[in-house]
């Protein structure tokens, strides 16, 4: 019996039809509306906040394997207190769900984001590339931004559960790439290409196939004696513009052309703060977002291939594919 958290979101719905498919007995968590998947066929749900432990308590109960895919990703100041609550107390509250049923494995979806980024060395070239991998140290004299801070604290809670027992492999995946919601997670890059936008910056990005660590995640749980471990998961980097060109050549559009210089970045975030702090809306783009990319990163994910023996899809071949599958849908 596995149990999983996040069904709605990209990994979760890629997950759950793959465990199904496996012949495998799966239960999942929700919160407003049963997700409508595909090859989900024999699903038991249930109902709940993912932060009530007793309620995982309960649902648990005859559970092998638990993934938590459940997370909130956003940029946006005013989310800070929701990132807390979703992103560390919900794996705080797994992991002692986990922990009062022993025998459990977990793997809880991370991000790279939880790597911190090294610190910037003296003499050091402001474009020369980090290079991180699962050894990169939090820095905790740097400054995070709020999401960064909440996977990191989350991470802490799981390796609480190591130490107490728990049988555990964290997965750290860096942007990850799927046909979803064009409002949500990193689907909305592709949207943002679909509409034809002029303007992008001149940073970088890493991404991941959603199928590649639905599959990495598989092997690690189910099939792999490993624990005590995390894993990134990066499958290349490339420059935005050229992401953006490529998916935009996909659905015959045409690419974005004017590049966003640093200083007309910082101030329409500087702007778009001071919009939201007077209207209440969501600020369109923030600190981070505009800050993002901007020094050259490489994650390094030798590890994860050498412990599962899978490859990662070619960068391209994923934007092809996520973009097949939006316009089929469209």
């Amino acid at each position: 019996m596995i149990f999983v958290t996040g069904g709605s979101g990209l990994v979760g719905s890629f997950l759950i039809p793959a465990l199904v498919a496996r012949g495998l007995a799966v239960r999942a968590l929700y919160r407003r509306q049963i997700p409508v998947l595909a090859g989900a066929d024999g699903v038991e749900w249930v109902e709940g906040d993912v932060r009530d432990t007793l309620l995982l308590q309960v649902a648990l109960e005859g559970v092998t394997h638990v993934f938590h895919c459940a997370g909130l990703v956003s940029y946006a100041p005013q989310d800070e207190e929701a990132l807390l609550q979703v992103n560390v107390e919900g794996t705080a509250a797994i992991v002692d769900a986990c922990l009062h049923r022993p025998g459990i494995r977990l793997c809880q979806v991370s991000s790279v984001a939880a790597l911190g980024g090294a610190s910037e060395a003296e003499g050091q070239p402001a474009d020369a590339v980090q290079v991180l991998d699962e050894n990169t140290k939090w820095d905790l004299g740097a400054e995070h931004g709020a999401y960064a801070t909440s996977k990191y604290l989350a991470e802490l809670e799981v390796w609480r559960g190591i130490s107490e027992g728990l049988q555990a492999v964290m997965v750290c995946p860096s942007v990850i790439l799927g046909p979803a919601d064009w409002e949500r997670s990193s689907t909305r890059l592709f949207r943002y290409a679909w509409q034809q936008h002029r303007f992008y910056t001149p940073g970088s990005i890493n991404v991941v196939d959603v199928r590649d660590v639905v599959d990495m995640m598989l092997r690690l749980t189910l099939e792999l004696p490993v624990s005590a471990e995390r894993y990134v998961l990066s499958g290349g980097s490339l420059p935005l513009g050229e992401f953006l060109s490529q998916a935009a050549a996909c659905f015959g559009k045409k690419p974005p052309t004017v590049a966003v210089p640093d200083w007309a970045a910082e101030g329409i975030w500087r702007l778009e703060h001071l919009r939201a702090m007077l209207t209440g809306a969501r600020p369109l783009i923030t600190k981070d977002t505009a800050r993002a990319g901007r020094r050259p990163v490489r994650y390094h994910a030798e590890k994860v291939q050498q412990a599962t023996g899978l490859a990662f899809r070619p960068v391209p071949e994923t934007i092809g594919w996520c973009c097949h599958e939006l316009r089929r849908k469209l």
